[in-house]
């Protein structure tokens, strides 16, 4: 691998990685912290969706535009994607959320002191760490969560799995994004009541750093008894789960070419 082309790949992991963040918290932040006068959960659904296409179409011509750690090693599993290329990718990815993530609290800076008088919160009336990474809902046990996280990272990559195969999908052509964008929407709309469906260790542990340094502090690592971790280590193994899936019951089962 040519050093400035793997460059160019990180550089364009880290920025679509950055739009998705900021578009996606930017809307939360928008939502709460105008008590739902400007948007509502489907809302963030729909702004969730269009900022991952969005994300996609900056970084997908360069690096293929995974934007998630979960597609990442699910491609370097079955689609043989490089393995010295998945943690630059990784790293990449979680730090362009976390300055997605630093874009939209400083947007929004002013309505955050407004809504929380400035004391950084967890949880409760004024917490705020929601906006920006997912905690689980109070009912949710950590078994539960990685359950929630599996099934839902393994839909997300079912579907592109079979948008992305071209034997499949050929008519698709440039609106792939667009695709995906509604797969999320519906994961979202679907799926997001037991712990915000995060989908994305990336979209989850980069703006739990910014929010670790920013004001919240170690609470966002404890919270929902240590919470932290499933939305890393579920997404990568329903991730490459949903693929296998996929290659299962439809990638392998097309004829052999002549």
């Amino acid at each position: 691998m040519n050093r400035n082309t793997l460059t160019r790949e990180l550089l364009a992991e880290f920025i679509g990685t950055y739009v998705l963040i900021t578009f996606g918290a930017a809307n939360v932040a928008q939502v709460v912290l105008s008590h739902e006068k400007n948007g509502v959960y489907l809302s963030i659904n729909i702004a969730w969706g269009i900022a991952v296409m969005m994300g996609i179409f900056v970084a997908g011509g360069v690096s293929g535009a995974h934007l998630n750690p979960a597609v990442t090693f699910a491609n370097a599993v079955h689609r043989d994607f490089a393995w010295s290329k998945v943690f630059p990718y990784c790293a990449a990815q979680v730090a362009g959320a976390f300055c997605g993530a630093a874009t939209a609290f400083f947007l929004y800076r002013e309505a955050f002191d407004a809504f929380d008088k400035g004391a950084r919160a967890v949880a409760g009336e004024t917490g705020t760490a929601g906006i920006f990474s997912t905690y689980p809902a109070p009912y949710l046990s950590i078994f539960g969560g990685f359950v929630d996280q599996f099934i839902g990272t393994m839909m997300l990559m079912l579907v592109i799995s079979a948008i992305g195969d071209a034997r499949n999908n050929s008519a698709l052509g440039n609106l792939g994004p667009i695709a995906v964008g509604l797969l999320v929407v519906v994961i979202g709309a679907s799926m997001g009541m037991n712990a915000g469906y995060a989908i994305n260790p990336a979209r989850d542990l980069g703006p739990r750093l910014f929010t670790f340094v920013a004001g919240w502090g170690a609470e966002v690592f404890r919270a929902g008894n240590y919470y932290f971790w499933v939305p890393i280590v579920a997404p990568i193994c329903g991730g490459i789960a949903g693929t296998w899936v996929y290659d299962l019951f439809v990638g392998k089962r097309f004829p052999a070419e002549s």
